[in-house]
């Protein structure tokens, strides 16, 4: 099987380095660049499987680079993981709104690191978005969702939703695991006869989480982030 293609973007020799010997150890193909500038130019050599992005970088920094390759229809389904000094949520929370598809902060455990290159992977795998199958239900557990019918329910037991709750519950439970910022939970949920803002999602989640009962914590507050389905 061919392995799979990092690009790791780190100004810092030292993590550089760190990186790159461990990736290399698990089996990874992986190529190394210090600016901006050198990963933009060898994301158009050849599309790595998955961006490993430090966003403080000297010239074009992480954040444009992001936004970048996730305007540019050759390039959006690359998966980025964004490296950040700890924090910088406003940072965070603006890649995310990019189009990142998870972070680490620095400093790291490069187990947990390696650990979160191979859960964005496997979610990118095949559809390169992660989404569930519109016509196929969605079961985590004990909680079942029909994208058909919008319909949820827990141990085969119908649970009362509006449709606003509902399509922040599928949101969420098609990326378990990814860290959702409100503005993004707004961008998926928004639809004819409710205006959803960025203040009334944690008013959403709050009642969402109610109606779940004994299985609210399948939501978990990213403090200063946002929200995610558990994993």
């Amino acid at each position: 099987m061919t392995p799979k293609h990092i690009l790791v973007v780190e100004d810092d020799a030292n993590i550089l380095e760190l990186i790159r010997y461990n990736l290399i150890q698990k089996g990874y193909k992986v190529t190394s660049v210090s600016t901006g500038e050198k990963a933009l130019l060898t994301i158009g050599a050849g599309k790595p499987d998955l961006l490993l992005l430090d966003l403080m970088l000297p010239g074009i920094d992480g954040l444009k680079i992001c936004e970048l390759i996730k305007k540019d229809e050759n390039t959006r389904e690359i998966p980025v993981i964004m490296v950040t000094a700890k924090g910088e949520e406003e940072d965070i929370v603006r890649g995310l709104e990019l189009g990142a598809d998870d972070y680490v902060t620095k400093p790291f455990r490069i187990d947990v690191l390696l650990a979160r290159i191979t859960a964005v992977l496997r979610r990118s795998k095949g559809t390169g978005s992660g989404k569930a199958s519109l016509t196929t239900s969605l079961v985590v557990h004990d909680l079942s969702i029909d994208p058909v019918r919008h319909k949820v329910s827990i141990k085969n037991k119908p649970i009362e939703l509006t449709l606003t709750e509902y399509k922040i519950l599928f949101f969420l439970a098609q990326h378990p695991g990814w860290v959702f910022t409100r503005y993004q939970i707004v961008e998926a949920s928004r639809g004819e006869g409710y205006i959803v803002t960025e203040r009334s999602v944690d008013v959403l989640i709050f009642g969402l989480r109610k109606k779940l009962g004994e299985y609210e914590d399948y939501i978990e507050t990213v403090r200063g982030i946002g929200y995610r389905f558990r994993e």
